[in-house]
C-alpha cells in the first residue's frame, strides 16, 4: 500500500498517535484506548501498519493460551513529507485533513470523558487567528515555531510531565463572505 493510503486513514493514524511517545502497546492496551473502534477492525489496521512499515512488533508473550503481540512506532517509518504532499491531488488532502481532524477530536473527546478533565487547569486552548503573511514572513514564522517546538519534542516522560497534543493547521484563508471579511477576526 502506498503511504499516501496508508496514513490517511482515521483509525490507523489514530493507532500511530496512541503509539507516539510510548515505548509500546499490547492489542489490548489499544483497544482499551480505543474504545470507539472494535477489535476486529484495530486488528486489521494494525496488520497493513506493520505490513506497511509504520509500526513493528515489539515482542510477544503467551496470555492465557493466546499470543498477545506488543507494537511500537518504527523509527524510520513512511511519513508523508513535502515531495509527497506535492503529489497529492486536493482530493487526497481533503482525505488527510478530515482524517487528521477525525483524530483530533477523538483524542479530545476521550480527554474531556476523563476522570478530572480541567480544561482550564490543562491549559487546553483552542483559537482561531488571521495572519497576514508574505512568502518570506511565513517561512521564518515556520523556522521559529519549529525552533520553539525543538526545545520539547525531545522531552521524555517524568514526574510531573503529562503528554500534551498540539496540532497546528495553517492554511491561507479564502474569504467566503468578501474582502471586507479578510479586515478583521481573531476568534478566541
Amino acid at each position: 500500500m502506498e503511504p499516501i493510503e496508508l496514513l490517511l486513514h482515521p483509525v490507523r493514524l489514530r493507532i500511530m498517535a496512541v503509539l507516539a511517545g510510548r515505548p509500546d502497546l499490547s492489542t489490548n492496551q489499544l483497544c482499551t484506548r480505543l474504545p470507539d473502534v472494535s477489535k476486529v477492525t484495530v486488528y486489521r489496521q494494525l496488520a497493513l501498519l506493520v505490513e506497511g512499515g509504520c509500526i513493528e512488533v515489539s515482542g510477544e508473550h503467551r496470555v492465557r493460551g493466546a499470543v498477545e503481540r506488543r507494537y511500537r512506532l518504527r523509527p524510520q517509518r513512511p511519513r508523508i513529507d513535502a515531495g509527497m504532499a506535492a503529489t497529492m491531488t486536493p482530493d487526497d488532502h481533503r482525505r488527510g485533513f478530515a482524517a487528521a481532524m477525525a483524530v483530533l477530536i477523538a483524542e479530545f473527546e476521550a480527554y474531556l470523558d476523563s476522570d478530572g478533565a480541567d480544561p482550564v487547569a490543562d491549559g487546553v486552548g483552542y483559537r482561531q487567528a488571521v495572519l497576514w503573511l508574505s512568502p518570506d514572513e511565513l517561512a521564518d514564522m515556520g523556522r521559529a515555531i519549529v525552533d520553539v517546538l525543538q526545545r520539547s519534542v525531545a522531552n521524555k516522560p517524568a514526574p510531573g510531565r503529562i503528554p500534551y497534543l498540539l496540532s497546528p493547521v495553517m492554511f491561507p484563508r479564502v474569504s467566503l463572505y468578501g474582502a471586507e471579511a479578510q479586515d478583521a477576526d481573531t476568534i478566541e
